[in-house]
């Protein structure tokens, strides 16, 4: 009688433990039917968005920095908003250029090498940036690696991860563009990229 008991005791225990770890498991509700788990784990798409652009590194390049006793560090007043308009751009000499050389301003927003002169974009939602962009135009410039996600533009210019970019999903992609869509609108316009001296795209 008293195994039968403990057994009993020690089956209820079970159950319960293996209950409570289904519930854990449940994904979170979110609005409009949804769970966490189609956002990668987050609430909202914007949420798993700023998550994704801060693991994929795109405040190293995106987000001007300032400079402090530990070095480049982000300006959070300037997040995300690209190549200061003010800043001059890094300039390598021919000689340098021709041993492979490759440079970068303090702000690292800006870089010079053999492909010629580019500029970190805006990415807030500012006129200057992607405020008239849609969701099709930002996936089509990741995933193609097209300037402004027009077919028939130039191609977007190293540094760019394009091709680590070009495959993440769909899903991915539009959580990204939905967190930019959130942040603060910041005017800067970024000069346009320049091909090196003597010519080429």
């Amino acid at each position: 009688m008293r195994q039968k008991t403990i057994y009993y005791a020690f089956t209820c225990i079970l159950a319960a433990l293996v209950f409570a770890r289904c519930q854990n498991n449940t994904p979170a509700k979110v609005a409009d039917g949804a769970t966490a788990s189609s956002f990668g784990g987050y609430e909202s798409a914007e949420q798993w968005g700023q998550h994704i652009v801060t693991v994929s590194g795109c405040h190293d390049c995106h987000s001007p920095k300032k400079m402090t006793a530990m070095g480049p560090q982000i300006d959070s007043m300037m997040m995300l908003s690209g190549h200061p308009s003010q800043l001059p751009p890094p300039s390598l000499t021919p000689n340098q250029l021709a041993q492979g050389m490759a440079g970068t301003n303090f702000a690292l927003t800006a870089w010079n090498g053999a492909w010629g002169t580019s500029y970190a974009a805006n990415l807030t939602p500012d006129s200057t940036g992607l405020g008239s962009w849609s969701e099709e135009q930002f996936i089509t410039c990741l995933r193609q690696g097209l300037f402004r996600g027009l077919q028939g533009s130039r191609p977007i210019m190293p540094p760019m991860p394009i091709a680590d970019f070009s495959k993440m999903t769909d899903a991915e992609l539009k959580a990204i563009f939905a967190f930019l869509k959130t942040i603060k609108p910041i005017h800067n316009i970024v000069p346009d990229y320049q091909p090196p001296t003597g010519g080429g795209k």
